[in-house]
């Protein structure tokens, strides 16, 4: 028989789970929206912009979303890392990057 303390245990590492997969996602859409508004850039408005290549930026973009894969998929003790470093790859193209080199 399981003491309420158990139960109450197991009910908070669920939903600690549960949270950690939806911030993962969250993060992994990020990823995919920054990598999505990259691809139909011109390669010469980076360049205008004084900004890193396109290259570089559909690298660090397509990273952040193998990153969100990786921690959406749970990956050990580095699950919450990877979501976090992928959401801040995104956001400074998202933020910096992507207004600049728009029409």
């Amino acid at each position: 028989m399981q003491s309420p303390l158990s139960d109450i245990w197991i009910f908070v590492l669920q939903t600690e789970a549960w949270m950690h997969l939806a911030f993962a996602l969250v993060c992994l859409g990020l990823a995919v929206v920054a990598l999505v508004k990259c691809i139909p850039k011109n390669a010469q408005r980076f360049d205008i912009a004084f900004k890193r290549t396109k290259g570089f930026w559909l690298g660090m973009t397509g990273g952040a979303v193998v990153l969100a894969l990786l921690g959406a998929a749970g990956a050990g003790p580095f699950g919450l890392i990877f979501p976090v470093a992928a959401a801040c790859m995104a956001m400074v193209y998202l933020t910096d990057v992507n207004p600049e080199v728009s029409d």
